[in-house]
């Protein structure tokens, strides 16, 4: 199983284009689990200090914080399938 989180906030359009590029990808990663988790709650606080996201969205997958900013698709399926 390998688990994304994805910190966002409701406004953020780098954060929407991401979760478009996890949603597209879901069918092709069915052992992907995604979590948002909204970057103003007490739970998206203490990852944000946690993992030292300075910019939306906060990308952690496994626990290790993967990227912060615009999601990189390529990158990001490079490191889904080394995962596998």
């Amino acid at each position: 199983m390998i688990q994304v989180q994805i910190l966002s906030t409701p406004t953020c359009g780098e954060c929407a284009r991401a979760k478009q590029i996890l949603e597209e990808l879901k069918p092709q990663y069915p052992e992907m689990q995604v979590q948002e988790v909204d970057m103003a709650t007490p739970e998206g606080q203490e990852m944000i200090s946690k993992y030292m996201i300075m910019a939306s969205p906060g990308i952690v997958i496994n626990g290790e914080l993967f990227s912060t900013g615009a999601l990189n698709k390529e990158k990001f399926i490079e490191k889904i399938n080394s995962l596998k």
